[in-house]
C-alpha cells in the first residue's frame, strides 16, 4: 500500500490553494493525498486521488472563544496559538487521528508553523513551504529545521542571503510553481482588453492577499503621466481626497490578469507570490511596491527582486509627481527582461513533485508494518 500524503493549506490569499494543486496533478496518480483547509471551494481543478478535508480556520473566531487567557503570554516557539479556541483544538484533533489512520509519508505544510510542528511532535516527516520574510524566530527556525525539506516556489536567484548552506541544500526551488506562467501574444491581449495597439499601458495590480493599494497616490501617479493609460486590476483602497484624472480606470477582479499583464507597457504591483511570477514570466517593467504582511514577508521579496535585478522597488507608492516620474523612468532603465524569464522553471510543479516522491522514497525506503500496540488495562501502553 503507497502511503499517502498530508497536504495542510492556509486559505488567505489564493497562491497555497493554487500551489497545491499544481503539485497534486504532478504527482504519480496513484498516490493519495489528503488536504487539510478551512475552504474547499478556493481550489483549481484537482485529481481524483485527493480528498479534501475541511477544518475550523486557526485564526478567525467564531464567537465560541473564551477571552479570558488572553493575558496569558504565547512563547516565542509558536505564532498563532491563543488559548481557550475550540476551533483550533477540533482542527489539531482531526489532523493528529489522521496521522494516526493514515500513516502518512509525508505531511506538506502551506503555511502554519504549529502544523508543522505537530506533525514533527506526531512523528510524521513535514515538508514545509519556504517563504520570504523575517522569520528567523524560534518558532520558524523549529518548523524549518525540523523539516525533512523545504519547498519554495521562486528561483534560487530569489533565496535571502541569511538562508545558509544547509538550509538551501534541503530546499526543491521551484519558480513559477502554482502558477500558469503563459504569456499571451501582446496584440491579442491588448484586443482582449480593450486597449489601442499604440496606446502606452500602465497596469497596477493588487493581489488576493490584503486590501490593495490607495486610490489617492495612483491618481497623483496618473496626473503626472496623462498620456499614458492606467488601469487597475484587484483590490483599491479609495480615498475621499483623491483627485483622479480620466486617463486612470478601476476594473477591479478579473479573470484574465495574465491578459492585462501581457499588455502592459510598466505594472506597477505587490510581491504576492502569483503576482511575481506572473509578472517574471511576461518580463515586463516592473515597479514592486510591498504590501504590509506578516513577518515583512514581501518586504523581504522586493529586496530579493532589488538584489537580483529584476525589478524597481520603492517602499510605498510615491507621493508626488515627481517622485513618480522618477519612479518609473528608474523602472524602465533597469528593465532586465532576459533576468526576468530566466526566474521561472520549464516544469516547476513536476520538479516539486518528483522531488516528494524522491523524498518520500529516502525516507521510507522499505515498507513498514509494525503492528499497533495494544492498550493495557491498566492505562500503560505494552
Amino acid at each position: 500500500m503507497i502511503r499517502p500524503f498530508g497536504y495542510f493549506v492556509h486559505h488567505q490569499g489564493r497562491g497555497h490553494a493554487e500551489r497545491c494543486a499544481a503539485i497534486l496533478n504532478a504527482l504519480p496518480p496513484e498516490r493519495p493525498v489528503t488536504i487539510f483547509c478551512a475552504r474547499d471551494d478556493i481550489f483549481p481543478a484537482l485529481p481524483k486521488s485527493a480528498t479534501i478535508v475541511t477544518i475550523p480556520s486557526l485564526f478567525e473566531p467564531t464567537g465560541g472563544e473564551a477571552g479570558t487567557m488572553d493575558a496569558v503570554p504565547t512563547p516565542d516557539t509558536l505564532h498563532c496559538a491563543p488559548l481557550g479556541w475550540p476551533g483550533i483544538r477540533h482542527a489539531m484533533a482531526v489532523i493528529a487521528q489522521w496521522f494516526d489512520a493514515a500513516d502518512p509519508a509525508l505531511m506538506i505544510c502551506d503555511v502554519s508553523a504549529e502544523i508543522a510542528q505537530l506533525s514533527r511532535i506526531c512523528s510524521v516527516p513535514h515538508v514545509k513551504v519556504l517563504q520570504h520574510g523575517d522569520r528567523h524566530d524560534p518558532g520558524h527556525r523549529a518548523a524549518y529545521d525540523g523539516a525533512a525539506g523545504l519547498l519554495a516556489a521562486f528561483d534560487e536567484a530569489l533565496a535571502q542571503p541569511e538562508w545558509d548552506t544547509g538550509m538551501r541544500a534541503k530546499t526543491c526551488f521551484a519558480g513559477g510553481l502554482g502558477v500558469d506562467t503563459r504569456v499571451p501574444e501582446r496584440e491579442l491581449a491588448r484586443q482582449r482588453i480593450g486597449v489601442g495597439a499604440d496606446e502606452e499601458l500602465i497596469l497596477v495590480m493588487s493581489g488576493g492577499g490584503g486590501g490593495g493599494f490607495a486610490q489617492a497616490p495612483l491618481g497623483v501617479g496618473a496626473r503626472s503621466r496623462p498620456g499614458a493609460r492606467w488601469i487597475t486590476i484587484g483590490p483599491v483602497q479609495r480615498d475621499w481626497h483623491a483627485t483622479e484624472p480620466t486617463n486612470i480606470e478601476h476594473r477591479g477582479w478579473v479573470d484574465n490578469p495574465a491578459d492585462h499583464v501581457a499588455a502592459a507597457d510598466l505594472v506597477i504591483a505587490s510581491t504576492g507570490n502569483t503576482t511575481c511570477q506572473q509578472i517574471l514570466a511576461a518580463a515586463r517593467p516592473w515597479l514592486a511596491v510591498p504590501e504590509w504582511r506578516y513577518f515583512d514577508e514581501q518586504h523581504r521579496k522586493a529586496e530579493a527582486l532589488a538584489a537580483a535585478g529584476v525589478a524597481c522597488v520603492r517602499p510605498h507608492l510615491p507621493s508626488s509627481a515627481q517622485a513618480w516620474t522618477a519612479a518609473l523612468a528608474e523602472t524602465r532603465a533597469g528593465h532586465r527582461p532576459a533576468a526576468q524569464r530566466a526566474m521561472i522553471a520549464d516544469a516547476p510543479a513536476q520538479r516539486a513533485a518528483d522531488w516528494l516522491e524522491a523524498l518520500a522514497i529516502r525516507l521510507w525506503p522499505v515498507a513498514i508494518d509494525l503492528p499497533m500496540p495494544s492498550p493495557d488495562p491498566s492505562g500503560v501502553v505494552s
